[in-house]
């Protein structure tokens, strides 16, 4: 079995094939947003086949107000908590050493890039929250933003005309105005949508344990779903390159410890390269 293959196909199975959609709402400067990515990797390989996804930008930290030092301390507190909570690394000190004054900026690059096709949005979405979480980086800055989509592998030349332009803008508004229509007021959040579009959507704010996602799910579709079988950890690793131990801990239900022991293995091997954070580890995978 091919599952990166499979894998794949999910993306690419026609949307109207797939009777649930899911919204959900982020900021690409919210750490639980950040802390949400291993269970949302795990329901997308397990359950894909049933949802579509649309991640909307929320706009709640577009216009943060970090003047104070007060409230740049609170930020890395509020950071170095949730990395430790979550197993997600994220490093407060950026808001004492390179803090983010006007995250608007990227917010609108995250659009632009979405105008290169859904999966080069996400593509890029993963790179913005890495390279802000695990480097310090000022996703405020365009050459910062440019770097991301060099490393998402989005055409340079459009992503910066487009991050300068009306559409651009204009579906961030659009975003906006879907938060603001939901009653959307924290994130992240996640609202989930069956067939029938005189229903109301079922809302879930926070980040709760997979299964809570999972029954959400069977009421949704009022049937118990077929998970798809996982891939092997190795074609998870090809197909994502670069997670976190967490993320594998998540997906096949390990301890950290195990999943440490195994990549142990795996950097003797030279197939993937440890790559130490501030909280935990991430894995880079190496293409033979």
């Amino acid at each position: 079995m091919n599952t990166e293959l499979d894998m794949n196909k999910l993306s690419e199975l026609s949307p109207e094939k797939k009777p649930l959609e899911i919204y959900i709402f982020i900021d690409p400067l919210c750490p639980e947003c950040w802390a949400l990515e291993p269970i949302l990797k795990k329901l997308y390989i397990e359950y894909g086949q049933y949802f579509r996804v649309r991640h909307v930008l929320s706009g709640r930290l577009a216009t943060l107000n970090t003047g104070t030092k007060k409230r740049k301390e609170d930020l890395a507190q509020m950071w170095e908590k949730t990395a430790s909570r979550s197993g997600m690394s994220c490093d407060g000190n950026l808001w004492l050493e390179n803090p983010i004054e006007s995250p608007f900026l990227a917010s609108i690059a995250i659009k632009a890039a979405e105008l290169q096709g859904k999966f080069s949005g996400q593509q890029f979405l993963r790179k913005l929250q890495e390279i802000l979480f695990l480097e310090k980086k000022d996703i405020s800055e365009l050459e910062v933003l440019k770097e991301c989509a060099l490393r998402a592998n989005l055409d340079i030349e459009e992503f910066i005309q487009d991050i300068h332009s009306t559409p651009a803008s204009k579906a961030f508004q659009c975003d906006l105005k879907i938060t603001s229509e939901m009653d959307v007021e924290e994130i992240p959040s996640l609202v989930f949508f069956n067939e029938n579009i005189e229903d109301e959507g079922l809302k879930v704010t926070g980040v709760y344990p997979y299964s809570v996602y999972v029954h959400i799910l069977e009421e949704m579709l009022s049937r118990k779903p077929t998970p798809q079988r996982l891939p092997s950890i190795e074609q998870f690793l090809r197909h994502y390159s670069f997670v976190a131990t967490k993320e594998i801990s998540v997906v096949y239900e390990m301890t950290i410890d195990q999943v440490e022991k195994e990549m142990k293995k795996w950097v003797l091997q030279q197939k993937v390269e440890r790559i130490p954070v501030k909280h935990g580890t991430f894995w880079r995978y190496m293409e033979a």
